[in-house]
């Protein structure tokens, strides 16, 4: 094994192993602040969880990160981190994932307003694009070779949609025990496997997504039904801000995240759809996502999460043997497909399982 793919195992086994030691010590701080998410009205889980379970998903993924970031500066590289992004990219970036944890961790302690979420959400993006990270150009649909540079306005519109939209699509998801934790290490993965390809070559993107699905990982131990801590606003702005940036930095693989993160991604956009024309608050909870339909079609807690997974699993893999155009005229097919197969699901009324 090379020492490059050594350092990716250490550094995921590290954060792994973080994560897995801070969970408990989160969930017991929670316990001690009273930062928890008590049952009741749709909340269906038998006694208060820990909420903020991203801090030891955060805490693994940065503990590791600045290991092996001394490691890089020690060997006098650039090892790991490339000369180009080593500052202020790289420490905007850092900035943009700490101001994601601070806005999730206010809502999961103050329980914030949906309008002061997404003023936050705007905030990352705008740090994103300070730091030089932007979605600065799109394959070219009617030739999959070619790129479209896009005008810097453009540009930068694109971006903070990307990056508002990866955050909300993910608080969405975010509504059965280790589901939104689950698709995140997918994707995660998904993003590093690119990275490394040929093409790309982008070692460095490689090691953060590794590094952050070794995060995941250990906190997902804990948060698989029955859960023990709750993802919460924290973990989901963290995971949503990372998974946008890793997904436009360097080569853009927007296709990719697109297509991985498809089940969330259309779920968001019909649920607004639906709510819209239903004249109700876009940011309502209800029980018209995919994961509810599951349920309410007779799957259990576990059985609903573990086919998402396959689903997003399989649409993962897919990203392996097609271009960008191919991967955006996939997700465009998938997109009608689960919105047939939700208005074809039941839509029960009444209380179920904890949901945004």
């Amino acid at each position: 094994m090379s020492p490059v793919l050594l350092l990716f195992l250490g550094s995921t086994i590290v954060a792994f192993l973080v994560a897995v030691i801070s969970a408990p010590l989160v969930a017991a701080l929670s316990h001690r602040f009273k930062v928890l998410d008590v049952p009741g009205g749709r909340r269906r889980h038998p006694r208060p969880i820990p909420r903020p379970g991203g801090l030891a998903i955060a805490a693994g993924f940065g503990a590791a990160i600045l290991v092996f970031w001394i490691i890089d500066r020690l060997a006098g590289g650039p090892f790991l981190i490339p000369e180009e992004v080593r500052s202020p990219r790289f420490t905007l970036t850092a900035l943009a994932a700490a101001v994601g944890l601070a806005v999730g961790l206010l809502d999961d302690v103050f329980d914030l307003r949906a309008r002061w979420q997404m003023l936050g959400h705007l905030a990352i993006a705008a740090v994103v694009i300070a730091a030089g990270i932007r979605i600065d150009f799109i394959t070219d649909p009617f030739d999959g070779g070619a790129l479209v540079e896009l005008a810097p306005a453009i540009a930068v519109g694109f971006t903070v949609f990307w990056v508002v939209g990866m955050n909300v699509a993910l608080n969405f998801l975010d509504g059965l025990d280790g589901l939104a934790a689950g698709v995140a290490i997918i994707a995660a993965l998904a993003l590093g496997a690119t990275a490394l390809l040929p093409h790309v070559n982008e070692p460095f993107v490689a090691w953060m997504a590794f590094t952050l699905s070794g995060a995941i990982a250990g906190f997902l131990f804990f948060n698989f039904h029955p859960a023990r801590i709750f993802l919460g606003t924290t973990g989901v702005t963290f995971l949503g801000t990372m998974l946008a940036v890793l997904s436009i930095f360097g080569t853009a693989k927007v296709p990719t995240a697109l297509l991985v993160l498809a089940i969330p991604i259309v779920d968001t956009f019909y649920v607004l759809i639906r709510r819209s024309l239903q004249r109700r608050p876009p940011f309502a909870p209800d029980r018209g996502h995919f994961h509810h339909r599951l349920l309410d079609l007779g799957l259990t807690h576990a059985q609903s999460v573990l086919l998402i997974y396959a689903l997003t699993l399989g649409l993962a893999a897919l990203t392996f043997v097609m271009d960008g155009v191919a991967q955006i005229a996939t997700f465009t097919g998938f997109a009608l497909l689960l919105g047939v197969l939700a208005l074809s699901m039941p839509e029960r009324d009444g209380d179920g399982a904890t949901e945004k």
